[in-house]
């Protein structure tokens, strides 16, 4: 197993972690540990690149890694009432759908996509530490999830299909 997969999976492993501190009431702790699982995103591309280790397994293994960390804090989050539960079902119900397709053909991240999970990062980082304006943060990182997950499935022409 490449070094890169091997950050990936570590991120998967420690979301736990950051889960558990966030239902402690441990904020500030769960949200460092939320933007380091975040940030070392950037690291498992990076090594991939820099080493040549891109890997099909990782191509499928790295988006979905961002999404079981997002949708896992958002859900624990929503426990806790610091979030807005119909934002949190759309972003969940979009990311299923969208990592089922993602079994099926693989693309680059576009940039709406990117600044989708920026802006989710920020949403959630906000009501951890429960910011003002961080429902408002959540529902546009929504907004972005829909068109970023509309795109998607028009480049795979799913849409029409239907």
């Amino acid at each position: 197993m490449t070094l890169a997969n091997r950050v990936t999976l570590l991120r998967i492993a420690f979301i736990p972690l950051c889960l558990l501190f966030l239902l402690l009431g441990l904020y500030g702790l769960a949200t460092v540990i939320f933007l380091l699982l975040s940030f070392s995103d950037a690291i498992d591309g990076y090594i991939a690149r820099k080493y040549h280790q891109v890997s099909e397994i990782g191509k499928q293994l790295d988006p979905l890694a961002d999404k079981i960390l997002v949708i896992t804090v958002l859900i624990g989050l929503t426990s806790l009432g610091r979030a807005p539960v119909i934002p949190v079902i759309i972003l969940t119900v979009r990311e299923l759908i969208i990592a089922s397709f993602r079994t099926k053909k693989v693309f680059a991240a576009s940039p709406i996509a990117k600044w989708k999970t920026f802006f989710q990062i920020i949403a959630v980082v906000a009501l951890m530490l429960n910011l003002p304006l961080a429902g408002w943060a959540l529902w546009f990182s929504v907004l972005l999830s829909l068109l970023s997950g509309g795109a998607y499935l028009w480049q795979i022409k799913i849409i029409n299909r239907l």
